[in-house]
């Protein structure tokens, strides 16, 4: 990897071409257009720049900050959907139910559930399930890190421990 220039324009300059098709890539999925992603993520940039400096890794920073306002960007956009829509059929709240005290307590049921669940499985698959199923939305090479296993092994695990998961969840769903 080359060494990036100290001065912010240098850096700007650096990274143009990565947060272009970082941020091209990932707006689709969270509902934005790729130049409010880049603007946001150049705003972190500067903000990042003037109190601590300037990143130690700045590609690999720039691809986490491009992650993390994509997904703060669609939490934006799916909250204005829902502010703006039109309530549904009559009797159902205007939020969905998002809010609804028993829809509420039925999904943390279920989470419960699925958390216990994860737990009785063998092997590595609790940590394996529990660090893709953690709302931190890490990568695959910061699961494979944390597991110490290889990033090529991770797709495979997964599968099996779902697999695992699918059977020992199969008599709980068909006794509901």
């Amino acid at each position: 990897m080359t060494h990036l220039p100290a001065t912010a324009y240098g850096l700007v300059l650096s990274l143009r071409p990565l947060l272009g098709a970082k941020a091209a890539a990932d707006a689709p999925g969270c509902g934005a257009e790729p130049g409010d992603l880049e603007q946001a993520v150049w705003l972190r940039l500067l903000e990042r720049l003037h109190t601590d400096g300037p990143p130690a890794d700045p590609p690999d920073w720039l691809r986490r900050a491009v992650r993390a306002e994509a997904r703060r960007l669609g939490r934006t956009a799916r909250r204005e959907i829902a502010s703006s829509g039109e309530p549904g059929e009559p009797g159902e709240p205007v939020d969905g139910g998002r809010h609804d005290p028993e829809r509420l307590a039925l999904a943390a049921d279920r989470r419960r559930g699925l958390l216990d669940a994860v737990r009785r499985l063998p092997g590595r698959c609790p940590r394996l399930m529990t660090a893709l199923l953690s709302p931190r939305d890490a990568t695959y090479r910061e699961i494979a890190g944390e597991l110490g296993i290889s990033q090529g092994s991770l797709g495979p695990e997964r599968s099996r421990c779902l697999g695992c998961l699918r059977r020992l969840l199969t008599p709980e769903v068909a006794a509901r």
